[in-house]
């Protein structure tokens, strides 16, 4: 958890990297929440729809069924003839029963094969009408099994308010030849106050069909569509595959997408078409999505805003830590790395040669008779001799990996790791060159130039030769004390016989052959460094 937090903290951007994923996150589960949400608003639709579609199969299917007994007993009296010798009025009474007078129920009637009307539950005698030429009539005549027939909506009377529809059965007779047929009418008025007292939302509708797809009946209720036929229409066709169902369709009629539930009636069947419009089913969960939505959108903006905020302070604190950083390990004066970074850098260059057993050479660079130089032309000129001294370092220090500290006054330190010592004897010629051929009147020191002796120590993964860091450390100052032993200006290295231990004061007699440079001047007769 620790490293993980570092992580965040060491790098401002994945703060933002995170809100913005966050953020992602929370609109994600929002989505999926309105989505069941979505799912349930439907579902809750098509449960209401089905059962209204219920409610009104059972009422026009019992009315239905009402009528329909109503027409068998005629067809059941008019076959009998003892029914037929009856006396007009009696026979009135026995063949039509009161549920004629019902409401929106119209008259009875009974025709013979010839289509004229023989019987009227109006009375007797009956109106003087031949039905040959009706559907409702001839339907009859053409198939002995049409059995209860259900007629096109169509006007009895002279008002357009009268629209009915007709239910008729076959009269057959002796030998089950075509008799006639009885035929009653039914007011459309009883569907259309049937269906008015149903609630279903400003752009619902309710539908009644015949099989073929003529309306004989829809709210919202006009009158040039009843009698029309939707048998065409995309929304028609999955009617007929199931006694009931539901499913989302656009109208027909009035092209409002709607989610229909439907439920047969009858045989052959009628169809009831509950139809919700998906803007009213949906109109309640979008107020909601909007709220949501937005709150989502404002805690996400909030969440992003706060980690950009966030993320902009602590990219300025690190900054400002890496400036301390740079402040705190780089020497003010030469612009290499402090003694502490020094330090700190050795200890993990022998950590990792030791380890791997690789090489890691060190040298030990010093600043030739540095005090009186400085006592002579001031410190102002002392400083500038350290930074260009500092500079021909780096500038010869320069592979990844390496490394100058300054390591205390007008000494210097540089770490070359995976490097022997033959390579880093040729480094430290090429520091003692590029000093040497620093123009002295650029510092404003006459013509004195000035000079570094260098001491080189390498390690090359053999742990019996060097133990520690320290004594590489102190291999690489004894050479540098031979070094300026041995007449200054020179590159003094440590070989395999000349360890640490065997080394405590050395001499120009004593050194290993030194590497002066041409014109270096006659050895001094002391070992103090200067």
């Amino acid at each position: 958890m620790k490293r993980i937090s570092g992580i965040f903290f060491s790098r401002p951007t994945l703060f933002i990297v995170g809100a913005v994923a966050g953020a992602l996150a929370l609109a994600g589960i929002a989505a999926m929440v309105l989505y069941e949400m979505r799912m349930d608003a439907l579902g809750r639709a098509r449960d209401g729809a089905e059962n209204l579609a219920l409610i009104l199969q059972r009422d026009i299917e019992r009315n239905l069924e009402v009528y329909e007994l109503s027409i068998d007993a005629v067809v059941d009296g008019v076959s009998d003839p003892a029914t037929l010798r009856l006396p007009a009025g009696i026979r009135q009474r026995v063949l039509f029963d009161r549920s004629t007078h019902a409401r929106d129920m119209g008259t009875l009637l009974v025709a013979d094969r010839t289509g004229e009307v023989v019987f009227d539950s109006a009375g007797y005698p009956p109106r003087r009408r031949n039905l040959a030429e009706e559907d409702y009539f001839t339907v009859h005549q053409r198939a002995a099994g049409a059995g209860l027939f259900i007629s096109r909506p169509f006007v009895p009377g002279a008002q357009a308010a009268d629209q009915a529809i007709a239910l008729s059965r076959r009269l057959a007779g002796p030998h089950g030849d075509f008799a006639g047929a009885v035929v009653g009418t039914l007011r459309l008025n009883y569907f259309h106050r049937l269906f008015d007292g149903m609630t279903l939302g400003d752009h619902g509708s309710l539908t009644l069909l015949r099989s073929d797809g003529t309306v004989l009946m829809r709210r919202p209720y006009s009158v040039s569509e009843i009698g029309r036929s939707i048998a065409a229409a995309a929304s028609f066709k999955p009617l007929l595959l199931a006694s009931s169902g539901s499913f989302i369709g656009t109208a027909a009629l009035d092209g409002e997408r709607r989610l229909y539930s439907f439920r047969h009636i009858g045989t052959p069947p009628l169809i009831i078409v509950v139809g919700l419009s998906t803007q009213d089913i949906y109109a309640e969960w979008r107020r909601r999505a909007w709220a949501i939505g937005m709150v989502v959108a404002l805690l996400d903006a909030f969440f992003i805003a706060v980690s950009v905020l966030f993320a902009s302070q602590l990219r300025q604190r690190l900054a400002m830590e890496a400036q301390l950083h740079r402040l705190a390990s780089t020497d003010g004066l030469t612009g290499v790395g402090t003694r502490r970074l020094l330090d700190e850098t050795l200890d993990t260059a022998w950590r990792a040669a030791r380890r791997q057993r690789q090489r890691l050479s060190l040298l030990m660079v010093d600043a030739d008779r540095f005090k009186s130089f400085n006592d002579r032309f001031g410190h102002a000129a002392g400083d500038a001799a350290l930074r260009a001294i500092a500079q021909c370092i780096a500038a010869s220090a320069r592979r990844p990996g390496d490394f100058v500290g300054r390591y205390g006054g007008e000494e210097f330190c540089v770490l070359l790791p995976g490097t022997g010592l033959d390579d880093a004897i040729r480094v430290a010629e090429r520091i003692r060159a590029a000093v040497q051929a620093i123009d002295p009147a650029a510092l404003g020191a006459g013509e004195d130039r000035l000079s570094v002796s260098i001491g080189v120590a390498s390690f090359d993964g053999d742990t019996q030769r060097y133990r520690s860091r320290q004594e590489l450390l102190l291999a690489a100052d004894h050479r540098l004390y031979e070094a300026k032993a041995g007449g200054r200006n020179t590159v003094r290295p440590a070989t395999a016989a000349a360890t640490p231990a065997a080394t405590p004061a050395a001499t120009p007699a004593a050194t290993p052959a030194a590497t002066p440079a041409a014109g270096g001047g006659a050895a001094h007769p002391f070992t103090e460094r200067g």
